[in-house]
């Protein structure tokens, strides 16, 4: 299972919002590079950077630091804004690895299949991020109708094969992960599902890794505050 140590981008800073919260902000660093090269340093082989700004739809220069993060040795998994084929492109361009997208899925979920076409299978990641059992969009403002069993399923159909799965009320507030849904969804579609959202303790990471259900999970605050190492979240990960 891999392990993706979060870098939340806002206005140039790494921050963490709770509950996708703008009002509800923690900034944990002024050199998102810097803090990308820590996680690298610490053994993280791929790293979650998202586009707070873009998902927000506020200008930004988030781009140039994606730039510079894939000048490094990591992979990047890369999310936020990527609303329309253009936005893909710039990203890739910058230098992510693999795009995530969530709003276009959910308004288009038919595009899905033809996204893939242009940046591959492995190069695309589905987000399904949910409140309440339903999937929400534009940086978690707009509910839809969809659950995420039912978009994942559909999404599955077009080709997608990697899932990001978000219960937003437990994302920043260390409540801890929505396992058993995240475990279904994986199960349920066929999706390789990403953990994320209020991931707390080691325990979470190694139930997460028992199921052999679930491919990766994102892990942000415990590790900005230090409920843990990345170092022991990777051990847990591989059962260690």
């Amino acid at each position: 299972m891999i392990i993706y140590p979060a870098i939340d981008l806002r206005q140039g800073k790494v921050v963490r919002l709770r509950e996708g919260d703008p009002q509800q902000q923690t900034i944990f660093s002024d050199d998102p590079i810097s803090t990308a090269q820590e996680w690298i340093d610490q053994g993280a082989r791929w790293v979650h950077m998202v586009n707070l700004d873009g998902a927000f739809s506020e200008a930004n220069d988030n781009l140039h630091i994606l730039e510079a993060v894939a000048a490094l040795d990591v992979k990047i998994q890369f999310t936020g804004g990527l609303r329309d084929i253009a936005a893909l492109r710039s990203a890739r361009d910058a230098g992510a690895d693999r795009l995530a997208i969530g709003t276009m899925a959910v308004r288009d979920p038919a595009s899905v299949h033809k996204v893939i076409e242009l940046f591959g299978v492995e190069g695309i990641c589905v987000a399904l991020d949910a409140r309440d059992g339903k999937v929400v969009t534009h940086g978690w403002t707009a509910l839809s109708d969809y659950s995420p069993i039912a978009l994942g399923t559909r999404l599955h159909e077009m080709g997608a094969r990697h899932a990001l799965y978000t219960d937003v009320k437990r994302d920043g507030g260390l409540s801890g992960v929505n396992i058993a849904d995240t475990v279904a969804l994986a199960k349920q579609t066929g999706l390789r599902v990403i953990a994320s959202g209020g991931l707390n303790n080691l325990s979470d990471i190694v139930e997460l890794a028992e199921s052999k259900a679930v491919a990766g999970a994102v892990i942000g605050m415990a590790l900005y505050q230090g409920k843990f190492t990345l170092a022991e979240a990777l051990a847990a990960a591989r059962g260690g």
